[in-house]
């Protein structure tokens, strides 16, 4: 009997102690300062109007970036969208799903990431489809018949992301 409450005293210690945190804890991490993933801090951090300007150089690269988080993937922090110094020009950094979770948090903060630069090109199905999707991580329904495209809806760049540091 004495064994088996010790046995069940210290199965409820290891429980009790476990550090890991769920995909909902980080996502909805306060305070989103610090590191995410393996990053380095050795590269030469690229301009991301500087990046789409010349994105046959950069194409496939391995690179390092600085903007500003504009948006979080509200469904499980596997993406950001991080905007220019300008607010114009636009880069999803994606992750693996569960990999690395960026938190809502993250919002409004600076990131330097780092990973491979690549281009989303997308046909016009496709591209409906990245819109409903897009909606549907933030609760809202749309018909795909009724999105109406631009041409910056064909492609997405981004940033298959190792690492991070949002500050």
């Amino acid at each position: 009997m004495n064994k088996q409450i010790l046995l069940l005293t210290l199965l409820c210690i290891c429980i009790g102690c476990s550090s890991d945190k769920s995909e909902s804890d980080l996502l909805n991490k306060k305070n989103p300062i610090g590191f995410y993933g393996n990053f380095s801090s050795a590269e030469k951090i690229q301009n991301i109007v500087d990046l789409i300007s010349n994105k046959d150089v950069f194409i496939n690269k391995e690179v390092k970036v600085r903007g500003l988080v504009n948006e979080v993937c509200p469904m499980r922090g596997c993406w950001l969208e991080v905007v220019d110094e300008n607010g114009i020009d636009k880069l999803r950094i994606k992750v693996t799903d569960g990999d690395i979770v960026f938190p809502l948090s993250a919002k409004g903060r600076n990131i330097e990431a780092e990973g491979q630069f690549s281009i989303l090109a997308l046909n016009k199905q496709q591209a409906k489809n990245w819109k409903k999707h897009l909606a549907a991580e933030k609760g809202i329904e749309i018909d795909t018949s009724e999105i109406i495209l631009s041409q910056n809806d064909y492609f997405e760049y981004r940033l298959n992301t190792t690492g991070a540091k949002i500050f």
